[in-house]
């Protein structure tokens, strides 16, 4: 990533989708799930994941709400285990799943890159630094022989035998976010880049390496949301799966063989086809989904089943709204950390593959 810091403070707004008095409501329902000790359940009375909390205080930086999101980003510090993980699932404080999800725990990093690029705060990367070494150490010793990433650590520390895509290009953005943190501390990881090169590698040569879960829509367009793909062959990739994954006039669905449009990949999809430039397409889709938008709680719907237009199911969650407003940010350019998605991208060498680089900078492993 190589955005420029720009602190802008203006209001959310998209002339014609939704509105700043829209989008400031769709912050407040955010703020509203927030706990009194910073963490953000999916909903009020719901569980919590780590990466969901960080998404939804993601949200709330980018609508201004700084203290409220450096709340959240504190609360992730102060619950993180001693091996640099979190629980896949809490509520109320209480953990339910021991296990810890990899992509999870690696989120942290884009979370806090985001608030500095949003902020201009380089006290909160110095003061969160800890938490960011400590979670990546932890995520890249779950890294398979082939360069790809267990997607979970059990209770016991054994490490899953097999990878998502999804979470695997979600988690190199987060290797990258955090190598960022560390360069503008002054901080060198090789290790990190080393891991960011193998992980890279499995993802862009070696796409069989992980389970096969394409008829999730994530695993379509996340390797461009994440910078994995990028230029020509992710414009293409978009392209090919567009009438696959793409219901026109309600937006994108969870899966291929379900005609159910959901609020959080749409809003993805938003920031992706925002990162290729293709801005006619990213409106539209930011359009389609307010569909799902409920104007008395500001909040969103998870989705809808199209041949019965019925809303399914019938929760409304922090990050789904989150994820709203940073796909406003993405196609308006409103912040600083608007361009995370446009910027993202492991770097290389122009000319170079990744296993290329691999063998360059082998002696650093």
């Amino acid at each position: 990533m190589t955005a420029e810091l720009v602190r802008g403070t203006g209001a959310l707004a998209v002339p014609g989708v939704l509105s700043a008095e829209q989008c400031a409501a769709t912050a407040q329902f955010v703020l509203r799930q927030q706990r009194s000790d910073g963490s953000i359940p999916w909903y009020d009375g719901s569980h919590l994941d780590p990466w969901d909390h960080i998404e939804a205080a993601m949200g709330l930086t980018v609508a201004g709400h700084w203290s409220a999101a450096w709340r959240a980003l504190e609360w992730s510090a102060a619950t993180q285990r001693k091996d640099g993980s979190w629980p896949m699932v809490l509520r109320d404080g209480e953990v339910e799943d021991a296990g810890a999800d990899t992509n999870q725990c690696a989120y942290f990093a884009v979370g806090l890159w985001h608030y500095y690029l949003v902020t201009g705060r380089t006290d909160g990367l110095a003061r969160l630094w800890p938490t960011v070494e400590a979670a990546i150490n932890f995520v890249i010793r779950a890294q398979h022989p082939g360069g790809e990433l267990g997607w979970a650590v059990g209770e016991g520390g054994g490490v899953a035998d097999f990878a998502l895509l999804t979470g695997s290009a979600s988690a190199l953005q987060s290797i990258e976010c955090a190598c960022h943190i560390a360069a503008t501390l002054g901080h060198d990881r090789p290790r990190w880049r080393w891991a960011g090169n193998r992980l890279a590698a499995a993802l862009r040569e070696r796409p069989d390496s992980f389970a096969d879960r394409s008829r999730f829509s994530m695993d379509w367009y996340y390797p461009v949301l994440a910078g994995v793909v990028r230029g020509a062959a992710a414009r293409a990739r978009l392209d090919d799966g567009w009438a696959t994954y793409v219901s026109a006039g309600h937006g994108a669905q969870c899966v291929h063989d379900q005609p159910w449009v959901t609020s959080a990949e749409s809003a993805e999809l938003v920031a992706a086809l925002d990162a290729m430039g293709d801005a006619d397409r990213a409106l539209t889709v930011l359009a389609d989904l307010q569909g799902l938008r409920d104007e008395e709680t500001g909040g969103y719907w998870t989705g809808r089943n199209l041949p019965d237009m019925v809303i399914w199911p019938r929760e409304q969650t922090s990050w789904t709204a989150a994820a709203v407003l940073l796909a406003v940010d993405a196609v308006t350019q409103t912040t600083g950390g608007a361009a995370l998605w446009r910027d993202a991208g492991w770097p290389g060498d122009a000319g170079a593959t990744v296993s290329e680089r691999l063998v360059r900078d082998e002696a650093v492993g």
